[in-house]
């Protein structure tokens, strides 16, 4: 194979994976919805092959697992699974707000108020999955200063795994969401505040999809309305 054809390969096995991966995290798949090969392939305008690859990394990623050789789903949550991982995200969460801070300039600030700005707008819009990757932006570019990409990728893992409850969150934020927890972290980059800023991030996790995620699993409502990958 040439040069050429070959990284135009590994190009293509990239963006289907990272598309992918995207429309999981941003709870575009709700759990328990079986996925095709041949459905994503033909949904996104590709071969099978570098279909099959990305959902063989997203299997091992941890954000679908198996139903025979041909699907995948999104795994079933349970409330043991869910508080692991809010208690991973809160700790990974809290460590990269605190190395971040002291790197956070006027621009990144102005940057997050922005992106802040969005997430209202998305959400009065009733658009949940804009909203849901928007909240993962507004957390990944207040960590990215302080953070390696060994820290990002761990917290990434944890968010793969979290956003079918993301939107869950998102949809009855006003349930348990009462105090702008991001106008809080805001404030306190703003007056160099670290304990405001740590008190913030892991408040933002429990009030949000925390709480919210625990009553849903506690109460075995039905699923939300699955959407396509």
């Amino acid at each position: 194979m040439a040069i050429e054809e070959r990284k135009a390969e590994e190009s293509l096995k990239q963006r289907v994976y990272r598309t992918l991966r995207a429309r999981i995290m941003s709870g575009a798949v709700s759990p328990g919805l079986p996925i095709t090969i041949n459905g994503v392939a033909a949904d996104l305008g590709v071969s099978a092959m570098p279909v099959r690859e990305a959902l063989h990394r997203l299997v091992a990623d941890g954000a679908l697992e198996y139903l025979d050789n041909r699907r995948v789903r999104v795994p079933e949550m349970t409330l043991s699974k869910f508080e692991e991982i809010i208690a991973a995200r809160t700790a990974l969460e809290t460590l990269a707000a605190r190395r971040a801070l002291p790197h956070i300039d006027t621009a990144r600030l102005k940057h997050l108020h922005a992106i802040d700005s969005q997430i209202d707008e998305a959400y009065a819009a009733d658009n949940l999955l804009r909203s849901t990757e928007l909240n993962f932006l507004f957390h990944r570019t207040l960590y990215e200063p302080g953070a390696s990409g060994v820290l990002l990728d761990l917290i990434e893992s944890v968010w793969l795994r979290l956003g079918p409850f993301m939107r869950l969150a998102t949809a009855k934020l006003e349930e348990s969401y009462r105090i702008d927890r991001h106008a809080e972290a805001l404030n306190a980059i703003g007056s160099n505040d670290m304990q405001g800023l740590v008190q913030a991030i892991e408040a933002d996790i429990q009030d949000g999809v925390g709480h919210l995620g625990r009553h849903f699993l506690r109460d075995e409502v039905p699923s939300s309305p699955q959407g396509n990958i």
